[in-house]
Parts: C-alpha cells; structure tokens; sequence
C-alpha cells in the first residue's frame, strides 16, 4: 500500500481491508461539501491555511495539528489559497484497532472520546510533535518499501503511531486549543442531545421546545453551524446509525426503531436512496465481510 501523492482523492470508501495511508500536496483550492465515512480518519496537518468543521465545532487548524475523526461525524475542511495544501491521512478501519487493544489500553479511546467529549484537534506538545512525526516517517517508508517485512512493519508502525496519539490525546490540554475553537454552545447541546436521542420524536418544534430557542432562530443558527438543516441533519445520522447497527448484526426491523424511523417502507427507500444499496444487502455483505 503505496501513499498517494496526487491530487485530493473525493472516494468516501476503503480499498484496503485495514488502513490507507496518504500524502497529499495540493497548490490549487479544493471545495468539498460535508460528508461521512466508514472508517476513522486521522489528518495530519503540514502547511496552507485551513479551518476544518467537524458536527458544527470550526477548528482552526495550525502546522502540526491533528484531527480525529470517528465514523459517525459529519465533517468539512475549508481551505485557504494562495500557498500549498499538505497534509497526511489515515483511514483506518476501526476493527484493525480493535485487534489490537487490550484490557488496559483502548486504542479506539482517541476517536470514541470526540463523541463523549466532542473535540476533535488534538495539537500535540513539542517533544510529543517530534515522537509522532518520526513514527509517521517510518510509516511512510514502510508503506513505500518493497523490502522484507515492509507490509509487516506498516501496520506495526501504524500502531505504535496509535499507542502515542492516544496517550497525547488523554493528556492533552484543552486550553491549547480554546482560541482556535469557534462553535455556539446552544447548537452544540442540541448536536449532542440529537445524537443521543435519535430513536425520540425530534420534530423541530420538540427541539426548540426543549432548548428554549425558537424555531426560526433554531434552523438559522443549526444551518450557519452545520451546513444542514435540523430535519437533514436527524435525517443523516439516523442513517449513518443505521448503517453501524445494521453492521453489529440488528435485524431491520430492530434498526428501523432504534434510529427512529416510525415507517418501515421510508426506512428501506431512506437507506437505499443514502447508500446505494438495500439494508438486507448491506446486512448480508457485512456478515460475509465479518466470516
């Protein structure tokens, strides 16, 4: 598995069965729209000017920064002209990690802790800086090598790269990153509450009931923090969920309750219509793809 040093890729899915790993420098802008994946992504910022929006938190994003991105959070990057665009990414498939984790040492703790805690710019202390640039070197030589043990010595890397990001990550100090972070606090509580709820009635007057905001003030502040509307949004996630739940082996019917779709027709032609393909499919070949 090779870096990728070209243009932006816009494919939202894995060839590789465990993690991708790429390299990227762009001179000219790149516009991207908000968008989901499968897998964790873990962004290594290089140079250019970038501000990145992950589930309505704008972080602004200095050289040396990393995002962590779970597979369940809606994000955007907006970047800046006028100077190089450089970065590496990682996608890494959540269940390579899971193999190996141990009782004492979770290496899903990084990304599982942006839903709980719903911070995703990890802006690592200057000796820590020169430990994770240095495994990431070895990775890339790793990922490029054509010598024995190189794809032994890629995915090794990589965790050894895991096992720092998640110690920087628990020790992290949230003050580094407090003037870089521009959300409304109102649309936050409503993102969170959304995510923890989504099988309850979450009509837009319910929201604004609850949170104390009126409807109209509701969908003007949701879609400037967002991008979506709080109908699409709900709508997104429930679907996103779906996809997860569908993947731990729920049977439909259980999935189309628990992410609070009321009509069984809609949730089918919903997921179809989302992911190009039906839940019972989906069902089917994330079972094959688990043997």
């Amino acid at each position: 598995m090779k870096p990728e040093k070209q243009n932006h890729t816009r494919r939202l899915h894995m060839i590789n069965s465990t993690f991708e790993f790429f390299h990227y420098r762009d001179d000219s802008n790149l516009t991207l729209e908000y968008h989901h994946h499968d897998f964790y992504e873990i962004f290594f910022f290089v140079s250019g000017g970038l501000s990145y929006i992950v589930e309505g938190k704008s972080y602004i994003i200095k050289p040396g920064d990393i995002l962590l991105i779970n597979d369940k959070e809606i994000h955007k990057p907006i970047i800046e002209g006028g100077s190089t665009y450089e970065r590496y990414v990682l996608w890494v498939n959540p269940e390579l990690l899971t193999k190996y984790s141990t009782k004492d040492s979770n290496l899903l703790t990084c990304f599982e802790s942006t839903l709980e805690n719903r911070h995703n710019l990890l802006r690592p202390r200057a000796e820590m800086r020169s430990v994770l640039k240095e495994i990431l070197s070895k990775l890339s030589r790793a990922c490029t090598g054509t010598t024995f043990g190189s794809d032994i010595l890629m995915e090794l890397y990589l965790i050894e790269l895991l096992v720092f990001l998640n110690k920087e990550y628990i020790a992290r100090d949230m003050n580094d990153i407090t003037e870089d972070l521009i959300y409304d606090s109102k649309i936050s509580d409503i993102i969170s509450y959304i995510n923890d709820n989504l099988s309850e009635d979450l009509s837009l007057e319910n929201l604004a009931s609850k949170f104390y905001i009126s409807k109209y003030h509701l969908l003007r502040l949701f879609k400037k923090h967002t991008g979506y509307t709080p109908y699409n949004y709900i709508h997104k996630k429930r679907l996103i969920t779906a996809k997860g739940l569908l993947k731990e082996g729920l049977n439909i019917s259980q999935v189309c309750h628990e992410c609070g779709f009321n009509d069984y027709s809609n949730f089918i032609r919903a997921f179809s219509k989302e992911f190009g393909i039906s839940p019972k499919k989906y069902s089917m070949l994330s079972r094959d793809i688990l043997v």
